[in-house]
């Protein structure tokens, strides 16, 4: 028959096995949150993509009128010291 020790060790594996099967229904169930999680974050960093592209654009447009503004005021401030210069030797 079975001896104590043959027992001890049956309900060892068993208790093991046991204990495998349920910690590897528990991973992946986490995986399974993890992945769920992971899709909720990138559908939040794809919408800060947008929202970002959206305010950038308007921006550098402004950007670039000032931009320019203050280029052709600069350039007029040269072109008038240009002509007083003129001016004086006339």
């Amino acid at each position: 028959m079975i001896d104590t020790v043959q027992a001890v060790l049956l309900f060892v594996i068993v208790l093991l096995t046991i204990l495998l099967v349920v910690i590897g229904v528990q991973v992946y169930f986490v995986l399974r949150d993890f992945r769920k999680t992971l899709s909720k974050a990138n559908n939040v960093l794809d919408n800060t993509e947008e929202i970002t592209e959206s305010v950038s654009e308007p921006m550098s447009a402004v950007s670039s009128i000032l931009f320019g503004t203050s280029s052709l005021s600069i350039l007029k401030k040269i072109l008038g010291i240009n002509k007083k210069r003129r001016d004086r030797e006339d």
